[in-house]
């Protein structure tokens, strides 16, 4: 499995229902934030508002921003790296690796110049080394907290170098919802090549209603906007995201049991004796290094027949086999996920 979330294939390998498989590959938090049953009433005859009014207030609410900056709105993150990068057209491309792998698969394609650099070995001690790999007016790309090992950095010396060599930076914080940490998004007031990139998917445990937007200066928002059609969401992505957004409640509910789940699957995963390190995490997944010698595909086909998915990351840049990424789930999830990983 290449991609975390593929249960329909996953799920017809080994002939079960996709509905009965147990994934823990794709980092969704297993709670939701609203009863599908309330946006079942929404109107789907008239179109629907393609200005996005009543949604973008509803995100600006959940996640201000500064006066000299604005939103655009897209079905979910991965559309909107797209439409960016595409905007963008960078010749030069640094990726902070190993990261979400669609930065790099479209980096490619459009022809850029990509620097990696390895931000586990290196991002710890900003050195001038470090900064040298990166070229003056490039386009910096940066995961916070990060994929796949949900660790959180704090970014003002990273965006003293960046901001120094007049790069376009792009943050993504699709996992910062499940920590406390302040948001780069502060900063689009001094910095008007600064993008944040949100996915609301995954915190609000909705991965079907595909909703993610982007935060910049109102006026590189405004030239974005030329190029993107009208009505890119429904109706009911738009009415299920505000119930969302409006549900406060959810917000610390959800990171209270994201840390206590977190600890419960790390002491799972510590117990089975099968890794040899167990990455920090802020993020609702834990990122595991199997023994040298084993092999994550090996330990995939094994809990298969219990019908549960993880993350093999040997596709992460800088990561081999030996990695696999855990999503944090509900207790008798991770339970299950015990007895099968004890019973060897």
């Amino acid at each position: 499995m290449q991609h975390g979330g593929n249960i329909i294939a996953f799920a017809a390998q080994i002939g079960c229902l996709p509905e009965q498989v147990l994934d823990f590959s794709a980092n969704i938090n297993p709670r939701q934030a609203v009863d599908l049953h309330d946006v079942l009433s929404v109107s789907l005859t008239p179109y629907s508002d393609p200005d996005y009014g009543l949604l973008k207030q509803a995100i600006t609410q959940r996640y201000p921003i500064p006066e000299n900056a604005d939103i655009e709105v897209f079905n979910g993150a991965s559309a909107a790296i797209f439409a960016l990068l595409r905007y963008l057209q960078p010749r030069d491309v640094v990726l902070y690796a190993p990261l979400y792998g669609e930065y790099g698969r479209l980096a490619e394609r459009l022809g850029c110049n990509i620097h990696i650099i390895n931000r586990i070995d290196d991002v710890g001690r900003v050195s001038d080394s470090v900064t040298r790999q990166i070229p003056k007016g490039s386009t910096v790309i940066f995961v916070n907290p990060a994929t796949p090992d949900g660790t959180l950095y704090d970014l003002p010396d990273l965006l003293a170098d960046w901001t120094a060599a007049d790069c376009h930076i792009i943050i993504d914080e699709s996992f910062l919802d499940f920590c406390t940490a302040e948001s780069a998004m502060a900063h689009l007031a001094h910095y008007e090549k600064l993008t944040v990139i949100k996915s609301l998917s995954k915190f609000y445990g909705c991965a079907g209603i595909r909703i993610g937007f982007i935060a910049a200066n109102a006026d590189f928002i405004g030239d974005l906007k030329q190029l993107e059609p009208a009505w890119k969401l429904s109706s009911v992505d738009m009415a299920y995201t505000q119930l969302a957004l409006a549900n406060t409640d959810f917000i610390e509910q959800t990171r209270q049991q994201t840390d206590s789940n977190r600890e419960l699957l790390r002491q799972v995963l510590h117990d089975s004796g099968l890794f040899a390190e167990i990455y920090p995490s802020t993020a609702n997944f834990l990122l595991a290094r199997l023994h040298d010698g084993n092999d994550g595909y090996q330990l995939q086909a094994q809990l298969a027949p219990a019908r549960i998915l993880i993350r093999v990351c040997e596709n992460f840049i800088g990561l081999d086999k030996r990695y696999v990424r855990f999503a944090v789930k509900e207790p008798s999830a991770i339970e299950q996920l015990a007895t099968v990983l004890h019973s060897d």
